[in-house]
């Protein structure tokens, strides 16, 4: 870069045209979630007219941006700015002096205060029946077959109304990709049942055969749903090692065993670790910072909730009576199961971040265990037909619950090549029941 150009800025100009491949209305969403600006103006942007949507930009953020928008869609162009140049929010907001000449790039501003942007889940129960019954019904009349379509359909549909900031997630996976790597699990699983059937010790020998390639399936599993899950455009990834895998499927459960599950906390947020340090969105690392200290506190808040509510149990059932006993028991379960179940995940969300941007859970244990039970009350009642509402009510709840903090804004943010992987990693996963989540 030249001494002249390091001193010069820049501007984006778009006069409403869009790319070969993309339709008017992607476009005219993929540009109104970047820069989060209202209908009216998003319209006005596409009236044919040149429009400058960025300035006081150096040359690389220039060209950052413009790779952003190209891969939204937008036809757009890198200009020497003009002394009088106004960039989009300042035209956004009204009566704002123009971008002086030392303008700095609109990147997320690491030393500002965080401003918390909640989690926003706008799906309903009676709009995803819809899709759930036809996925039921389609997936018997196939023998099966479009149960890789139904999965498709399903996250698109909880991805799709899951918002950020305005902008919904996206899940981009290809029902033919997951058809054949459910296939291709089916016959490796066939094989087993058969040679169980035929030669024990051949299957034995194949057993141990697909112990190692367990930490494999958990990383092209993660790294699938990853690939194929994108939040403005921009692709996540993971890229987790297979050693790390390995230490974590086997190394560090096998010593938790053999100290009498002492280090199951550390065992925990080694799991934590693996699966946010691997993690990525477009270029940037997402990162676990948690101190040990945390998760063990934590585990041991559950202990002594579990030994009072068995020493208060026990004393009932003695000295006053076994049904009286059972029901402090059963609160115990209870009280137990939100504490897990609400706790892990503020536990692990809390301590996540992204770049100079972190997060927010704040699940509640006694209504996540009045969720759950009323839920399952009710899909028992309904012999299912209200999973559909339970699905929906427990996403709006989590979502309600989360937020990101955010350092300035969320359009810093450069895409990674955009990756592919094969599907036979998750579906192997699904196949042989090597399920993998950090909550």
């Amino acid at each position: 870069m030249t001494k002249e150009r390091h001193n010069e800025l820049y501007q984006i100009t778009f006069a409403g045209q869009i790319l070969d491949g993309f339709n008017d209305a992607e476009v005219r969403g993929n540009v109104q979630a970047l820069f989060r600006i209202s209908d009216e103006r998003t319209a006005s942007l596409f009236s044919g007219a040149t429009k400058t949507l960025k300035s006081g930009l150096s040359h690389a953020d220039a060209v950052v941006y413009h790779e952003r928008l190209t891969k939204a869609g937008a036809e757009v162009h890198i200009a020497k700015q003009p002394a009088a140049a106004v960039n989009l929010e300042t035209e956004t907001a009204g009566a704002q002096p123009p971008v002086s000449s030392n303008a700095e790039p609109a990147t997320a501003n690491p030393t500002g205060p965080q401003q918390e942007t909640p989690l926003e889940f706008t799906g309903n129960g009676r709009e995803y029946f819809g899709i759930w019954i036809v996925n039921i019904l389609l997936t018997i009349v196939t023998l099966g077959i479009y149960s890789a379509w139904a999965t498709v359909r399903n996250n698109q549909y909880f991805y799709g109304n899951t918002k950020l900031d305005g902008a919904s997630f996206q899940y981009l996976a290809s029902p033919i990709t997951i058809l054949k790597g459910r296939l291709i699990a089916l016959a490796i699983l066939v094989v087993y049942v058969v040679l169980s059937e035929m030669y024990v010790e051949a299957a034995l020998v194949f057993a141990i055969a697909f112990i190692p390639i367990i930490p494999w399936i958990m990383v092209r599993s993660l790294r699938f749903k990853a690939v194929n899950s994108a939040y403005r455009n921009i692709r996540f990834d993971f890229q987790g090692r297979y050693g790390q895998a390995f230490m974590v499927a086997f190394v560090w459960p096998l010593l938790n065993v053999l100290t009498l599950l002492l280090l199951t906390p550390l065992v925990m947020k080694k799991t934590h670790e693996f699966i946010a340090n691997g993690s990525r969105y477009g270029t940037t690392e997402f990162a676990l910072k948690a101190d040990t200290g945390s998760y063990y506190r934590f585990f041991g808040k559950g202990l002594l909730i579990a030994i009072a509510f068995g020493v208060a149990a026990f004393l009932a059932m003695r000295y006053v009576g076994f049904t009286v006993g059972s029901i402090i028991a059963g609160a115990g379960y209870l009280t137990l199961f939100g504490y897990f179940m609400a706790g892990i995940s503020n536990l692990f969300l809390n301590a996540v971040h992204l770049d100079h941007h972190g997060f927010e859970s704040r699940l509640q244990p006694l209504q996540m265990v009045w969720i759950y039970l009323s839920n399952s009350f009710l899909v028992v009642l309904t012999l299912g037909l209200f999973t559909p509402w339970a699905k929906v009510r427990m996403a709006r709840y989590r979502a309600s619950c989360t937020a990101m903090r955010v350092s300035g804004d969320l359009n810093h943010f450069v895409a990674a090549e955009q990756n592919r992987t094969s599907a036979l990693g998750q579906e192997l996963g699904d196949a042989f029941d090597v399920d993998f989540a950090a909550i």
